[in-house]
């Protein structure tokens, strides 16, 4: 897929979008929505890698463990995890994001020029969940901490953890992880 038509694609929802968002077509905000930033217009969104399986075993609604699969895009340079899902216009339940770090150090993500809401769920090298910070507001500029070392990151659509019950401890099952 060519930059062209990929510029020529996100235009088109970018207009989609300005209406669902309550903007105008002049990208004026209407009733304190967010205008879409400049950069979304120029920034190639075709994914990064072809998807992965990655899964993650936790309890669920009855108490019993279960696994959840999920489809991600794997974000392992620095081009790639700088621009991670900015200027996506959707997330599926099933699908994600992960960031992968060669070092293992506390982190902090952000939402610029984030347009969906996400969930972020910082995770150890051994696959444990360390923290996860819930509904990030898109475009908002606050940091946002592991309170923990990770070496992994996945994003997923906001709500999304909540709804299925993870939370810290709770353990990812994908190839980066649980290395000899």
């Amino acid at each position: 897929m060519t930059k062209t038509y990929v510029k020529s694609v996100w235009a088109a929802v970018i207009a989609t979008g300005l209406v669902s968002l309550g903007c105008s077509s002049s990208g004026v905000a209407q009733d304190n929505a967010p205008a879409i930033p400049a950069q979304c217009l120029n920034i190639d969104i075709s994914p990064y890698t072809p998807p992965e399986k990655l899964a993650v075993t936790h309890a669920g609604s009855s108490g019993a463990m279960v696994t959840t699969s999920f489809s991600v895009e794997i974000a392992d340079n620095d081009e790639t995890r700088e621009q991670g899902l900015m200027c996506r216009p959707q997330l599926a339940a099933d699908q994600g994001m992960l960031f992968e770090f060669q070092n293992v150090a506390d982190r902090s993500f952000w939402m610029k020029n984030t347009l969906i809401g996400l969930d972020i769920i910082y995770i150890a090298p051994d696959g444990r969940i360390v923290s996860i910070q819930k509904n990030a507001k898109p475009l908002d500029r606050t940091p946002l901490p592991s309170y923990g070392a990770a070496s992994g990151v996945l994003e997923v659509q906001a709500g999304l953890s909540d709804r299925l019950g993870l939370k810290a401890g709770d353990i990812v099952i994908h190839p980066f992880f649980h290395k000899p």
